[in-house]
């Protein structure tokens, strides 16, 4: 059991690595990964020109439970508004323009990850 838990774990973070060098390849600002407030987490946070942009990153080594983006449920985006408000006030940003972004990251065996970008996700 703790093996799977590492291993979750290990496709998480390679994953998140891979959705970080892709927004970067697209001129995103990374500001902030693993941001935690509220028992909760975004994983990326950055900019889009002088959009701030909340990234939920989903990977999954296949298909045969859906595509990774389907697991962002309706609760996954209320704790993930709520984490950015928290953010928007900690770092008084005030009214400034931001989104939910989605990243799904197929990784499968040794081939390349395939990434999906889904901007202003929900």
């Amino acid at each position: 059991m703790e093996d799977r838990k590492k291993d979750r774990l290990t496709l998480g973070k390679a994953g998140e690595d891979a959705a970080a060098r892709f927004l970067r390849k697209k001129r995103f600002k990374i500001l902030e990964r693993g941001f935690r407030l509220f028992r909760g987490e975004i994983d990326i946070i950055a900019l889009d020109r002088k959009t701030l942009v909340f990234v939920e990153v989903k990977t999954r080594s296949g298909e045969s439970y859906g595509y990774p983006e389907e697991s962002v449920t309706y609760a996954k985006q209320s704790q993930l508004r709520k984490i950015a408000e928290g953010y928007i006030q900690k770092k008084r940003l005030g009214d400034c323009p931001c989104r939910f972004d989605a990243v799904s990251v197929l990784i499968e065996g040794q081939s390349r990850p395939r990434i999906r970008h889904i901007e202003d996700a929900f």
